[in-house]
């Protein structure tokens, strides 16, 4: 069983959360710990209409984002990683420094101790000089910074279309078998 860590933090782009945490969910083989910041519930609340208690549904563990006494919290705890969708600049700052000032930052903090992979899905643009340091010392880290950029080439038909395939190359990190976007095979030449 593999046991991944999510969490969603204030930042706008809920969904990407949520979609990562539904993707999982239809998986026999991963166990979810879900954390949820209070900037998270209200940016749930706002794009998406959606309570905590209809996220925390989807998760098979969830945690208090203020209870950093839970299991995550220590490297003694096995998982395959962390993802944090979207991440917050704010928590980036927090990860990015090892503030630990909450479960989600020490989550964060043991992920990258512990050599662990460690997703931050930054949001925010454009971006000043303190997000870019701060990613550079989550990069230096060994995190990985992922902003949910939309690709095209797979040529979208929707909003959900363009977060599944973000969401399946997220997937794709920790190797984690999925069937939410297709996969690039390459341009398509044609004759002239």
């Amino acid at each position: 069983m593999k046991r991944l860590v999510v969490a969603i933090t204030g930042a706008s782009g809920a969904l990407y959360g949520v979609r990562l945490l539904e993707a999982l969910q239809s998986l026999e083989d991963v166990e979810t710990h879900l954390m949820i910041s209070d900037a998270g519930v209200l940016s749930m609340h706002h794009e998406l209409d959606l309570k905590r208690k209809d996220v925390e549904a989807l998760a098979d563990v969830v945690h208090n984002a203020r209870d950093v006494g839970a299991c995550i919290a220590s490297g003694s705890f096995q998982s395959e990683g962390m993802v944090i969708a979207p991440c917050s600049m704010k928590t980036l700052a927090s990860v990015a420094h090892g503030l630990s000032d909450n479960l989600i930052s020490r989550a964060a903090d043991v992920m990258l101790k512990e050599r662990r992979r460690c997703v931050l899905m930054v949001r925010e643009t454009p971006f000043n000089l303190a997000h870019l340091r701060n990613m550079t010392a989550v990069t230096e880290m060994g995190g990985i910074i992922f902003p949910p950029l939309p690709a095209l080439y797979h040529r979208p038909e929707s909003i959900v279309d363009m977060v599944d395939h973000t969401v399946a190359r997220v997937l794709d990190l920790f190797q984690i078998t999925h069937a939410l976007a297709p996969r690039w095979s390459g341009l398509k030449t044609t004759q002239s």
